[in-house]
C-alpha cells in the first residue's frame, strides 16, 4: 500500500464527514452569507478550529464561486489550497533524515496518546536510516510502560537503558545520555511518564528529565516532541498549551487519525501554534507512522483521488 493510499484510508472518516457536510450545505445557487456561515459552523464542528474556519470562510467568500460550477469541488479545492499553504511550512521531513551524534529527543504526552508505541515506530525509522539508536525508559511510574518499551527495543533491535519501577526517571535519562556520549549513539529517544498536565509533581519530573541531560550535553534535549491523540478532539489544544509552557516544543506527532472523524484538529493546531508536524499515526502496524506531507494530508482530508 502506497503512502497516499494509507493517508486516504486513515482519513476516510474525516474525509467522509467533510464531503457529506459540504454537499448538505451547498446547493446549486450562489453561495449566500447564510451559506458561508453554515460552512464556517460546519468546519468548526469538524474540529478545524474557529480561526482556521473563519479564514476558510473568507477565502470562499472572496472567490465568489460560480453557481454553474460544481461548487463542492470548488470549495474542496480552496480548502486544499488553504491546508497546503498553512501546513507545508510546518513539514519537518529532515527530522528522520538527519544523522547527528548524541541527539537527545524527549517524547511527551498524556496517558493513552500512543506515546510509547510511537517511540518504537520512530526508532525503527531512525534505525532503517542507519542511525545507532537507544531508548531511555523514563516512565518509571508504571512497570508496564518499561516492559512495553523493552518489547519495542527487542522488536526493532535497539538498545534500552532502564531501571526498576519506582526509580528516579531523571537518573535513567542521565544514564542514557551518558551512554550515548561514550558509545557514539546517534539518537536517544526518551520515554516520559504519561501524565495529565495538571499533575504538578509529574510535570516537575518531566522538567527534571530535560535538565539532567544538559549536564552531559549542554544543548540537550535537541528535540521535544509532543504526541497527541486525534480522538481527543479539542482537548489536545490545552495539552499543547501546557506542555509548551514547561519546555518549548519543537514538534508534534498526531496519532489515531485512522479511527476518528476529528482529523480537522491538526489544522486547528497548525493555525494556532505553527509548530512543526513530524508525523501522523494511521494505524497500529509498525510502519503506520507516516512522515507528515501537507499535500498528501490535504488530498486525504478532502477525500480527493
Amino acid at each position: 500500500m502506497s503512502i497516499f493510499e494509507k493517508f486516504k484510508l486513515g482519513f476516510k472518516k474525516s474525509a467522509n464527514k467533510i464531503s457529506e457536510g459540504f454537499k448538505e450545505i451547498v446547493i446549486k445557487k450562489e453561495i449566500s452569507d447564510k451559506k458561508l456561515d453554515e460552512i464556517e459552523e460546519f468546519l468548526i464542528s469538524a474540529d478545524v478550529g474557529i480561526e482556521a474556519s473563519s479564514k476558510i470562510k473568507s477565502i470562499i467568500s472572496e472567490k465568489k464561486i460560480n453557481p454553474n460550477l460544481d461548487q463542492v469541488s470548488e470549495i474542496n479545492n480552496l480548502l486544499k489550497e488553504f491546508i497546503i499553504s498553512l501546513m507545508q511550512p510546518l513539514e519537518k521531513k529532515e527530522f528522520f533524515d538527519k544523522k547527528i551524534k548524541n541527539e537527545i529527543i524527549l517524547i511527551s504526552g498524556v496517558n493513552g496518546a500512543g506515546k510509547t508505541t510511537t517511540i518504537g515506530k520512530i526508532g525503527k525509522i531512525f534505525r532503517d536510516n542507519d542511525n545507532k539508536v537507544i531508548f531511555a525508559a523514563c516512565d518509571t511510574f508504571r512497570a508496564a510502560a518499561i516492559e512495553q518499551l523493552e518489547e519495542w527495543s527487542n522488536r526493532i533491535n535497539v538498545s534500552i537503558v532502564k531501571s526498576s519501577a519506582g526509580s528516579d526517571p531523571a537518573s535513567v535519562a542521565f544514564k542514557a545520555t551518558d551512554y550515548a556520549k561514550k558509545n557514539d549513539v546517534d539518537k536517544v529517544l526518551i520515554d516520559t511518564a504519561g501524565r495529565l498536565q495538571n499533575k504538578k509533581n509529574l510535570m516537575e519530573e518531566y522538567k527534571k528529565i530535560a535538565n539532567v541531560t544538559k549536564k552531559i550535553i549542554p544543548d540537550a534535549p535537541n528535540e521535544v516532541i509532543l504526541v497527541l491523540d486525534a480522538t481527543s478532539g479539542q482537548n489536545v489544544i490545552n495539552q499543547v498549551d501546557e506542555f509548551n509552557k514547561i519546555i518549548p516544543l519543537t514538534g508534534i506527532i498526531m496519532t489515531k487519525l485512522d479511527g476518528t472523524a476529528k482529523g480537522g484538529i491538526l489544522i486547528a493546531i497548525a493555525q494556532k501554534y505553527k509548530l512543526p508536524i513530524i508525523a501522523i499515526g494511521l494505524g497500529e502496524k509498525i510502519d503506520d507512522l507516516q512522515i507528515f506531507d501537507s499535500k498528501k494530508f490535504a488530498d486525504a482530508f478532502i477525500g480527493s483521488n
